[in-house]
């Protein structure tokens, strides 16, 4: 494996939730500036500057969840190659503690694109030497668990998710300051706003995510762009619970635009419940699971 190192940094007292951990937001926020590392090494030193004419556009991410990280915790990331193609690339990224041990790890799928038009165009061949001596494996561990990353067909809308009777977790407009440099909203704005979801989603459930000495967290997470809006586009996020287990449920966030009923962007979650003193994973009781099976919509999909 060629991985180099493509970000250093630590956890932050504001960048935790209201487990005390690292909030998924914020793990994407750094793995974007590792993206930005990354295109450097590749070739493309400039490629997310206001002046630059290509950059890269993040098509989707997959992120695996394996270590918590809390207040101060010094963290690294290494990156590399694992598909290149004729325009698109899927990279790896593993963030780790000081001990080596992951914290997580990510498959960014990007395209090579014109800065401003978002036209995807192919590769240079100076990049793809660079992406050939940047060839990298999943390291163990790390691969997907219970997430399938196949090509899936969109199928969330507005009028679907109010068929479904998918529940209203967030409303929104997208500012200035959530944009990149061209004016697209980033991964981690998305990203950002599915964290603050999971209470409506939970509302009027016993006992919710942080209440009794439990807390909740997300294992993997899978998140597709399907369009990227601009300053004062407006977002509403539709969210449902697909199936599960005693162990976990998987949750479905379609962030729409309420003008189109179009989606922005679709994100698939495996969830747990965790005791927030022993930081362990909690199985759901009998009683818990039959009531959580009474929430589930199978239809749910991307």
């Amino acid at each position: 494996m060629a991985e180099i190192e493509v970000w250093r940094g630590s956890v932050a007292a504001w960048e935790c939730d209201a487990m005390g951990h690292l909030n998924v937001g914020f793990y994407v926020a750094k793995s974007m500036e590792a993206l930005a590392v990354m295109a450097a090494e590749l070739g493309l030193p400039r490629a997310f500057a206001p002046t630059a004419q290509a950059t890269l556009i993040v098509r989707e991410q997959y992120v695996r969840f394996l270590r918590e990280a809390r207040m101060n915790t010094p963290l690294t990331m290494t990156g590399g190659v694992l598909e290149i193609g004729e325009q698109e690339a899927r990279l790896l990224f593993v963030m780790r503690h000081p001990t080596g041990d992951m914290a997580a790890t990510f498959q960014t799928v990007v395209a090579h694109a014109t800065a401003r038009e978002g036209r995807a165009f192919p590769w240079s061949d100076r990049v793809r030497a660079r992406a050939e001596a940047l060839r990298t494996q999943v390291p163990e561990g790390g691969a997907p668990r219970s997430v399938v990353l196949a090509p899936v067909e969109p199928r969330a809308s507005l009028d679907r998710a109010e068929a479904l009777g998918m529940a209203r977790a967030g409303l929104g407009a997208v500012l200035a300051q959530d944009c990149d440099a061209f004016g697209r909203l980033r991964t981690e704005g998305v990203m950002q706003r599915l964290s603050p979801a999971m209470p409506h989603l939970f509302l009027g459930q016993r006992p919710a995510p942080g209440a009794g000495g439990r807390g909740g967290a997300a294992l993997e997470y899978r998140l597709i762009h399907r369009a990227w809006p601009r300053a004062g586009d407006r977002v509403v996020l539709r969210s449902g619970f697909q199936g599960g287990d005693g162990r976990f449920q998987r949750i479905f966030h379609w962030v729409l635009d309420p003008e189109t009923g179009k989606p922005w962007a679709t994100a698939e979650a495996i969830s747990v419940a965790f005791d927030l003193t022993t930081r362990k994973m909690i199985t759901m009781s009998d009683e818990e699971l039959a009531a959580a099976k009474a929430r589930w919509t199978p239809e749910l999909s991307h």
